[in-house]
């Protein structure tokens, strides 16, 4: 099943810099908010690293800090042009904020986890991506996916089986989210910090 969703990218006609953007994706059941929560919190010192809280048309769970907000008014926003990008998934909307754009250009470096369908025009629009690919293997999506039981989350069978057929979504560094959440998170902070991750060290 391929994923059907509406993306956009800033309008502009120069890339957005310096700073770094980190596109973190991956498949439902693969861990993305945990690690991303142990990362935050390993960053909180880092005042040029940024995760931005992303819009989305669903409330809040307890592994996903999001602002919850009314299907008509991320309408009305979008017509705004207030969202630096936007997707829809699984009957929901998602966003982040234009604000992101500031802080990029402030030498920062958001962290954001997105849908793989925003690659390839989020490429384009700045000047510094990197993508991060959180994935693990299907018995262990389908494993945790069962275990989370969330309502929002829809039908289990469309989740594991979504595509995105664009080669601009090939990732930079894949995490195989299989060990401790801690040791991916360390994975994740080393590429979020621009620093080189060595096995042998971190075993």
């Amino acid at each position: 099943m391929t994923e059907s969703l509406t993306t956009s990218a800033p309008d502009q006609t120069t890339v957005i810099g310096p700073g770094r953007l980190i596109l973190v994706v991956g498949p439902s059941g693969a861990g993305k908010d945990t690690l991303l929560g142990f990362a935050k919190m390993a960053c909180a010192e880092e005042k040029n690293i940024v995760f931005p809280r992303r819009v989305i048309t669903r409330e809040a769970s307890a592994s996903e800090e999001n602002e919850q907000v009314s299907a008509e008014t991320f309408r009305e926003a979008l017509a705004r042009g207030e969202y630096a990008m936007h997707w829809e998934a699984h009957g929901h909307c998602y966003a982040l904020s234009r604000a992101i754009d500031d802080e990029i250009r402030a030498r920062r470096t958001i962290v954001a986890n997105v849908s793989r369908t925003v690659i390839g025009a989020m490429r384009r629009a700045y000047a510094d991506v990197v993508v991060v690919s959180i994935t693990a293997p299907p018995n262990v999506l389908a494993e945790r996916l069962a275990m989370r039981r969330r309502s929002s989350d829809g039908k289990l069978e469309a989740r594991l089986g979504r595509t995105v057929e664009d080669a601009a979504a090939a990732p930079d560094v894949t995490i195989v989210n299989t060990g401790s959440a801690e040791y991916h998170a360390r994975q994740l902070v080393r590429v979020i910090k621009g620093e080189k991750w060595d096995d042998r060290r971190e075993n």
